[in-house]
């Protein structure tokens, strides 16, 4: 697409119609738009340039849908915050199950430091995850005998970018950019969702699936571009009207049309 060597250059891209944006990202935000109108359930989308402050947010960005493993995102950043202020101290294991949800999403490692540091209420993590930007999260009862739980929270997509938002403008150098290199690296079972952005985008990822009540959830959260420069989420909610590999498809596909080919190789 034309334009690429645009963002090699300092300062912000001139913005289409005061969006912030350029007029090619304006196109692509259309095309989005577009696909996702004949696409199996609900996605909401969000972009935010961190660089001009600019976002774009689709007609489903504020949808209360299922986190599935993204919240793993926000269990890391909370670990951290809280190792730093000297409330817990992370051992060798802690660190290591970190990276172990992290790069595969594993789930056993989410388990083992939920039990361990949710505290005697089982309230913590969830006390402390507004401070990161998910002021709209709500778990769900009913679902587990240890409430509230991981794996049984809703938020919006609006939440999760504030949540990446966090994560790469307020978090200490070194706590930032190891989950960034993590985010980068993922093993097989997370390259999709931000990373369909194709590898000029150096993408990182965070992503969540599960087949709940309700129907399957396929979340994707990440960045993309120099420097980290742009956030993106997408949450698909399937409704019962398709499943894994639908979703699956469905944000690995948004994540392409807003990106692949965007920046210069």
């Amino acid at each position: 697409m034309p334009g690429l060597a645009r963002q090699g250059t300092p300062g912000p891209e001139p913005a289409c119609a005061d969006s912030g944006f350029d007029c090619e990202l304006q196109g692509r935000f259309e095309a989005v738009r577009d696909y996702l109108e004949d696409r199996p359930g609900t996605s909401g989308v969000v972009v935010r340039d961190l660089r001009t402050g600019a976002e774009w947010h689709n007609e489903h960005a504020r949808d209360l849908t299922w986190t599935a493993s993204t919240i793993k995102l926000a269990m890391v950043v909370d670990l951290f915050t809280r190792n730093r202020s000297g409330e817990i101290t992370l051992s060798t294991e802690d660190r290591t199950l970190i990276h172990a949800m992290l790069h595969s999403s594993d789930d056993r490692a989410a388990d083992t430091l939920w039990y361990r540091y949710a505290g005697r209420d089982h309230q913590e993590f969830n006390d402390n995850f507004p401070d990161y930007g998910l002021t709209s999260l709500v778990p769900q009862k009913g679902f587990s005998d240890y409430f509230p739980y991981w794996g049984f929270q809703k938020c919006t997509a609006e939440d999760l970018d504030r949540l990446m938002t966090f994560v790469l403008t307020e978090l200490p150098g070194d706590e930032r950019d190891l989950i960034v290199a993590e985010m980068r690296s993922v093993g097989a079972e997370q390259q999709w969702g931000v990373w369909g952005a194709g590898p000029d985008a150096r993408p990182g990822t965070k992503d969540g699936w599960s087949e709940e009540v309700d129907g399957w959830v396929m979340n994707t959260v990440g960045f993309v571009g120099p420097g980290e420069r742009y956030t993106l989420t997408v949450m698909n909610a399937l409704h019962g009207e398709a499943g894994y590999t639908a979703g699956r498809a469905t944000v690995t596909a948004v994540a392409r049309l807003l990106f692949a080919g965007y920046f210069p190789a």
